[in-house]
């Protein structure tokens, strides 16, 4: 009984937000532009502490407005920037007061 307990305190201590999936899929290419980046964690998120940031294939950034939370989901709209390697930088903070990070690319093509 000791030694569930210790496992499940520790596993509590240890949690944290992670990048679960994306769309468009993490390394995937699509057919056209997104219209938006949307983010789903492995747990809810503090909206005013969770930022995305997109770059385009020019290397300016395509993100526009502030990121829509809720729950364990984060999206953010994107303007038209054609074909190429997009790049996508994410920074959250989860309920638990843990922060995590991390980035992707999806190819925008025929």
């Amino acid at each position: 009984m000791v030694l569930f307990l210790a496992s499940v305190m520790s596993g509590e201590a240890c949690a944290h937000a992670f990048l679960d999936h994306a769309e468009p899929r993490v390394g995937n290419k699509v057919a056209s532009p997104p219209r938006d980046v949307t983010l789903w964690f492995t747990q809810k998120l503090e909206a005013a502490f969770s930022s995305i940031t997109v770059t385009g294939p020019s290397g300016q950034r395509v993100d526009a407005g502030k990121p829509r939370v809720s729950g364990d989901r984060m999206s953010i709209s994107l303007k038209p920037a054609g074909a190429g390697t997009y790049h996508v930088n994410w920074r959250v903070l989860s309920v638990d007061a843990h922060t995590t990070d991390g980035s992707f690319t999806f190819q925008v093509g025929p």
